[in-house]
C-alpha cells in the first residue's frame, strides 16, 4: 500500500465506527501562542479535553500535520542519523470524548492492524502501564495477545507515574496510563523487546499509543477519577508505512524514495553535475535531511511563517540552512532547496491541497532565503573546516565558542547547525561560551544603543492608574516621582529634561506600536512640555519633557491635558491599522501575519508576511475594504477579561507577544484582537482610509503605510496640486495627462534613435580619418586615438569598423568627459595569439587612474584623470613592438 492509501485507509475505517473526519489544524497553532508547532494530533482538540470546549461529535479521527524541531519536542538534531527521526511527519489519531474508553480504544486498533493492513498477529507486540490490569485484560484475555509479547512497563523514570507508559499533560490535570504496540521485523534486525536492555534496537518498533485520559491529578499528587474517561491516540504515518511497505527505515518507503530521487537531481544540478556521470551518493544522509527539511519548511510556510531571527521563523531558518549545509556538503554550489518545493507538491498535493495552491510562494521564500545563505556558506565553511582541522592535529574535540559565534555572526550560522557539522566529525560545539559570545555582543549592542530615558530608572512605587481609554485630561494628577538624567529626585525645575510619575493619568506611554501621548502638566507656578510618555515598567507610565515655568516636587499635584488634536489623529491611524490587517488577509491570504507596526499621528507602518510587491489591483482592493468599514460606521467595543476566555472569542492574537492573566479584547467592525492601544468610538471617526507606500523591507516581509482623517485629505490634495501643475506644463487638461506623455515618450525614443545614428555616421566618419595615423609594426597595423564626442557604444562600433578595413591590427579608441575617459582596445583574430586586448586596455588605463579587462578581441576600461591620456595612448606602440 502506498503511504496515500495508508492514510485514506485509516480514516475511512475510523469513520466507519462513528468518528468525525476533522481536517488537521495547521502546524502553526492559531489559538495557541504558548505553542511553538503543532506536534501532536490532540493539539487541536486539547480545549476539548480539558472541558474548555465541546465538538458537536464525540468521536474524531485526524490525520495531523506536526513538527518537532524546537522547544521541548525537538527531533531536528536526529534527522539523517536515524531511520525514524522527521521534523515533519503526520500523525494518524482517533479521539474519543467522554464517549468509548480502553476495549474499544484497543479493539479498533487490533482489528484495523490485523484485518485491514493485514499484519501479522504474532508479529505484534504491546505494552500497558504496570498497574493498568484493564487494559492488559483486555489485551489477553479478550484480543486474545499471548501473555509473553504483553510488557508490564513500571515507574520507569524515577518516581511513581513517571513511566513510559503513563502521560500527563502537565503537572497537574488530565492523565492517564497508555499501551502501545510494536512491529517485530524479525531476528535478522537487531534489538530486545520493550521493556529490554537492548530496547533500542531496530527490530521492535512502536507504530501506535493509545492514551487513556483516566484521571485529573491535583496538586497534591492525588489522581481523581475523571467523569467521563477519554482517549486520545497517534500513529506515525511514515513509521506504519514503512511496516506495510516492509522496509526497516521511513525513507525507504514510496513517499521519501520520490523526494530523495527529487533532492540528487536537484544537488547533481547544482553541483554541475549534467554529463549522466554518478553525482552524489544515493544513500546518502545528507539526502535524507534535505528531503525531510522541505517537508517541515514548506509546511511551515504555508501556516504564514518567514525565515527569521526569532521564534518560529528561527527556526524554520536552522532547518532550511541545515538542509542547504547538507546540499553544500554533497557538492551543491548554487541555489537547489527550493526546487524540490513542487515535486513535494506532486506527492502531498492531493492529502493537502494548500500545498499546491501555496507552491509558487512557497518556492520563491525558499529561493530568496537559500541565495542570501549561498553567499556566506563558502566561506563559513572555510572557517569551520579550517577551525576543526587544527583542533583534529592538536588532539582537542570541542570547538570554541567564540569560533561558533563567528559563524552565527557573520555568516549565519545557527548554533546547531556548526554543532551539526561537529557530530558528523565526534566533535562538539562550547554552548557555554557560545552564549557568553552572544551575551557580550547584546551588552555591548545595549552600551552603544541610544536607549529612551525609561531605560534603567528604578521605581518601587505603586502603579499607575491609566484614565486614557475615557478621558484626555486628569484634574488632580499627584506627582510620586520625578528623575533628571536617569536619576530619582525630589524636585525638577524649569530648564530641565525630566521624566514625571503620576499616579493617575490620561497619557497612553508607547506600547505595540502606538505611540505615547504629548501635552501638558500644569498648576498654577509650573508647567511641563510633554514630549512623550514611556512605560518604566509595565504598568508605571512617565511623562518624558519639559520643565518650562517653575519647579515640580514630588507630592505635587497637576493638572494632566493630552494633545487632543494629536491624539485624534494617532487613535484614527491605530484603528485603521486593525482594519488593514483584516483587509490584508481577506485580499493576500490568511499567511499574512503582522510582524511590526508603528502608529503615530501622521501615519500608520504596518510590516506582515507576505512574499510579492502587492499590485496596484490589490493595494486598491485593501483601500476598498476598509473604507466600505468605515463608512459603516459601527462602534467600537472592548472587554477586559482573562487570557483563556479572550482565546474563546476567537480574537486575533500574535505569536512572540507575552499577554498577561487579563487582557483587553478590542472589536473594530470586523474585527476581532488583542489590543491595549487607544481607538476610535466608531470606524465613522476614522473619516478616510489611503495606503500611501508599498515597500519590501526583509526576506518575504513587506511594509504598507497609509493615512487617515485630515491627513488622507491632506495627502490627495498634494497629488491634485501636483497633477495640476503636470498639467499646466504640458499644456493639457489633468484627464488627458496619460495619452500625452505617452505622446511624448514616443518622441523621445525617436529622437534617441537619431541621435545614436548621427552617432554612428560620426564615428564611421573619424574612423576613415582615423586610419590613416595606423602605423605598421611587423606586419601589425597599430592604431591610438582619441574619438571625440564617442559613448562606449560608439567606440565599440567604430572598433569593429577599423578592424574590418585595418584586416591585422592593434588599436585603442578613447573618449574624454571632462575628467573620465573611456577606453578600448581591440586586436583581430590573426594576432591573438601575441596579443590580447584585455592586457592592452590595462596597460593604459593604469596610466589614466584606472583598471579594466575583457575579451581576447575587444575589452573596455575607464579612467579618471584625463591629462595623462595623450602620454597613455603614445606609449601603445612601443607596448605593441615589444610582443609582435
Amino acid at each position: 500500500m502506498k503511504a496515500s492509501e495508508i492514510r485514506s485507509t485509516f480514516l475511512k475505517f475510523f469513520e466507519s465506527k462513528g468518528h468525525q473526519i476533522v481536517a488537521s489544524s495547521p502546524v502553526v497553532p492559531g489559538d495557541d501562542p504558548t505553542l511553538l508547532f503543532t506536534n501532536a494530533g490532540m493539539n487541536q482538540f486539547k480545549d476539548v479535553f480539558l472541558g474548555f470546549d465541546k465538538r458537536p461529535y464525540s468521536r474524531a479521527t485526524t490525520s495531523q500535520k506536526c513538527i518537532r524541531a524546537g522547544g521541548k519536542h525537538n527531533d531536528l538534531d536526529n534527522v539523517g542519523y536515524t531511520a525514524r527521526h522527521h521534523t515533519f511527519f503526520e500523525m494518524l489519531g482517533n479521539f474519543s470524548f467522554g464517549d468509548y474508553f480502553k476495549h474499544d480504544a484497543i479493539s479498533f486498533a487490533w482489528e484495523l492492524l490485523t484485518e485491514h493492513f493485514r499484519l501479522p498477529k504474532d508479529k505484534l507486540w504491546v505494552t500497558v502501564y504496570s498497574e493498568d490490569d484493564e487494559a492488559y485484560d483486555i489485551w489477553n484475555r479478550i484480543v486474545g495477545v499471548p501473555a509473553e509479547r504483553i510488557v508490564r512497563i513500571g515507574d520507569n523514570k524515577g518516581g511513581r507515574y513517571l513511566s513510559d507508559n503513563f502521560w500527563m499533560m502537565g503537572d497537574t490535570g488530565p492523565c492517564g496510563p497508555c499501551t502501545e504496540i510494536f512491529y517485530d521485523h524479525g531476528p535478522d534486525v537487531a534489538g530486545g523487546p520493550p521493556g529490554s536492555p537492548d530496547e533500542d534496537g531496530d527490530r521492535y518498533i512502536e507504530v501506535w499509543n493509545n492514551v487513556f485520559m483516566q484521571f485529573n491529578r491535583t496538586e497534591d499528587g492525588v489522581m481523581h477519577p475523571l467523569p467521563k474517561p477519554s482517549v486520545d491516540t497517534g500513529m506515525g504515518l511514515e513509521r506504519i508505512t514503512a511496516v506495510l511497505q516492509h522496509v526497516h527505515s521511513n525513507y525507504e518507503i514510496d513517499l521519501f524514495v520520490a523526494l530523495l530521487a527529487a533532492a540528487k537531481n536537484a544537488v547533481d544540478f547544482a553541483a554541475g553535475v549534467t554529463d549522466g556521470t554518478a553525482g552524489c551518493d544515493a544513500a546518502s544522509p545528507s539526502l535524507k535531511v534535505i528531503a525531510d527539511h522541505i517537508r517541515a519548511c514548506s509546511f511551515t510556510i504555508v501556516d504564514g511563517v518567514i525565515p527569521g531571527n526569532e521564534g518560529r521563523g528561527y527556526v524554520l531558518r536552522r532547518i532550511a540552512r541545515r538542509a542547504i549545509r547538507h546540499g553544500y556538503k554533497l557538492g551543491a554550489r548554487t541555489p537547489f532547496f527550493h526546487t524540490l518545493v513542487h515535486p513535494l507538491a506532486v506527492q502531498m498535493g492531493e492529502a493537502y491541497p494548500e500545498l499546491r495552491q501555496n507552491a509558487d510562494r512557497i518556492f520563491a521564500v525558499l529561493k530568496q532565503e537559500e541565495e542570501r545563505f549561498f553567499q556566506t556558506i563558502a566561506n563559513g565553511m572555510e572557517i569551520l573546516d579550517g577551525a576543526l582541522a587544527a583542533l583534529d592535529g592538536a588532539g582537542v574535540s570541542r570547538l570554541d565558542g567564540d569560533t561558533a559565534f563567528k559563524l552565527h555572526d557573520t555568516y549565519g550560522f545557527p548554533v546547531d547547525l556548526t554543532a551539526d557539522v561537529c557530530r558528523e566529525r565526534d566533535m562538539t560545539v562550547d554552548t557555554a561560551g557560545f552564549d557568553a559570545a552572544m551575551n557580550r555582543q547584546r551588552e555591548q549592542a545595549r552600551a552603544a544603543g541610544k536607549f529612551k530615558m525609561a531605560a534603567g530608572l528604578e521605581y518601587s512605587g505603586a502603579p499607575t492608574t491609566f484614565h486614557g481609554y475615557e478621558h484626555l485630561s486628569c484634574e488632580t494628577s499627584q506627582v510620586v516621582a520625578v528623575y533628571v538624567d536617569g536619576s530619582s529626585v525630589e524636585s525638577a525645575r524649569a530648564g530641565d529634561d525630566a521624566v514625571i510619575v503620576l499616579d493617575h493619568t490620561p497619557f497612553y506611554a508607547e506600547s505595540g506600536g502606538q505611540v505615547g501621548d504629548t501635552g501638558e502638566l500644569r498648576n498654577g507656578t509650573s508647567r511641563v512640555v510633554v514630549e512623550d510618555t514611556i512605560r518604566i515598567q509595565a504598568d508605571v507610565f512617565g511623562q518624558h519633557g519639559r520643565i518650562v515655568e517653575g519647579e515640580v516636587r514630588v507630592g505635587d499635584r497637576l493638572v494632566a491635558r493630552v494633545d487632543a488634536e494629536r491624539r485624534a489623529r494617532i487613535v484614527r491611524n491605530h484603528s485603521a491599522t486593525h482594519l488593514m490587517h483584516k483587509a490584508l488577509r481577506e485580499v493576500l491570504g490568511s499567511h499574512v501575519q503582522q510582524k511590526g507596526s508603528l502608529v503615530n499621528a501622521e501615519r500608520t507602518r504596518f510590516d506582515f508576511v507576505h512574499n510579492a510587491p502587492m499590485s496596484d489591483e490589490q493595494i486598491r482592493r485593501v483601500e476598498a475594504l476598509v473604507n466600505a468599514e468605515v463608512l459603516a460606521n459601527a462602534a467600537a467595543q472592548s472587554q477586559v477579561m482573562g487570557i483563556d476566555d479572550a482565546q474563546k472569542t476567537g480574537a486575533m492574537m500574535l505569536f512572540g507577544e507575552k499577554y498577561g492573566e487579563t487582557v483587553r479584547v478590542l472589536s473594530i467592525g470586523s474585527t476581532k484582537e488583542l489590543c491595549g492601544g487607544t481607538h476610535v468610538s466608531r470606524t465613522g471617526d476614522i473619516g478616510l482610509f489611503k495606503i500611501v507606500a508599498e515597500s519590501g523591507v526583509a526576506a518575504g516581509v513587506r511594509r504598507v503605510e497609509a493615512v487617515t482623517g485630515d491627513n488622507a485629505l491632506a495627502y490627495l490634495q498634494g497629488l491634485e496640486s501636483t497633477v495640476g501643475s503636470v498639467a499646466g506644463a504640458l499644456k493639457a487638461a489633468p484627464t488627458e495627462l496619460t495619452a500625452r506623455i505617452g505622446g511624448l515618450q514616443e518622441q523621445l525614443r525617436a529622437l534617441e534613435k537619431e541621435v545614436i545614428a548621427l552617432k554612428g555616421k560620426l564615428a564611421s566618419s573619424q574612423g576613415d580619418e582615423l586610419m590613416a595615423q595606423a602605423v605598421d609594426l611587423n606586419g601589425v597595423k597599430v592604431l591610438a586615438a582619441v574619438l571625440e564626442g564617442a559613448d562606449a557604444a560608439t567606440l565599440r562600433t567604430t572598433m569593429d569598423q577599423l578592424k574590418n578595413k585595418l584586416k591585422t591590427a592593434a588599436i585603442v579608441l578613447a573618449a574624454v568627459d571632462g575628467a573620465k575617459v573611456q577606453l578600448a582596445a581591440g586586436v583581430t583574430a590573426d594576432v591573438i595569439g601575441r596579443l590580447k586586448a584585455g592586457e592592452l586596455v590595462n596597460f593604459v588605463a593604469q596610466q589614466v587612474g584606472g583598471k579594466g579587462g575583457g575579451k581576447p578581441d575587444l575589452a573596455m576600461a575607464g579612467g579618471t584623470d584625463a591629462s595623462k591620456l595623450a602620454g597613455a595612448l603614445a606609449s601603445v606602440q612601443a607596448w605593441v613592438g615589444e610582443r609582435v
